[in-house]
């Protein structure tokens, strides 16, 4: 494993989940069951999640030349900046309030969650992250890191967060750290 990778995937991942709908799905859970156990359920999804997004990444780089999962790998960060940037007008809270009542809080957090990463930003730039760095445990090390640090703010925070973070705004530094990687990762695939 390389310390380095996982350190430098950190950052990326956190940033990515922090205003994403899996962070106010844990959000509001927490607030209708013990926070706790929200967060079993969450961790749960997010490994298994991260696990499948590293095997893809890896899979992509055994598969294709390096230039073009390079040239793959910039498209799909400006996907994500945009992606990210479109997210940062809506408001997911009342999809996530439906599901909670009629479930158990561990059950209800990972399937929740397990639902909610199927093809979201995190599981796109951490299926990224392994196929450039070629180290998916370190990858999946960081991002799982990231996801739980986030799980872990949103249940232990509740309602308090969103008095202090404007989603909204970092949604969209998001978007532009993506752009930056996204011309990062097209520079590579060209040079």
């Amino acid at each position: 494993m390389n310390f380095a990778v996982a350190v430098a995937v950190f950052p990326v991942i956190f940033l990515g989940e922090l205003p994403d709908k899996t962070m106010f799905a844990s959000l509001i859970m927490a607030t209708r069951g013990r926070p706790a156990h929200v967060w079993l359920g969450a961790a749960g999804a997010f490994v298994v999640h991260v696990a499948i997004a590293t095997t893809i990444g890896v899979g992509l780089f055994d598969l294709l030349p390096h230039r073009v999962v390079d040239g793959v790998v910039a498209g799909l960060f400006a996907f994500g900046a945009v992606y990210a940037w479109r997210e940062a007008t809506k408001d997911e809270e009342a999809l996530v309030a439906r599901e909670v009542a009629a479930h158990q809080v561990v059950t209800t957090a990972f399937v929740v969650i397990f639902v909610a990463e199927w093809g979201d930003l995190t599981q796109i730039l951490t299926a990224n992250l392994a196929a450039h760095y070629h180290s998916p445990l370190s990858v999946g090390v960081g991002a799982v890191a990231a996801l739980w640090a986030v799980a872990a703010l949103a249940v232990a925070g509740g309602q308090n967060v969103l008095r202090w973070i404007d989603i909204a705004t970092v949604r969209k530094i998001t978007a532009v750290i993506l752009v930056g990687l996204a011309i990062y990762a097209g520079w590579t695939a060209v040079r």
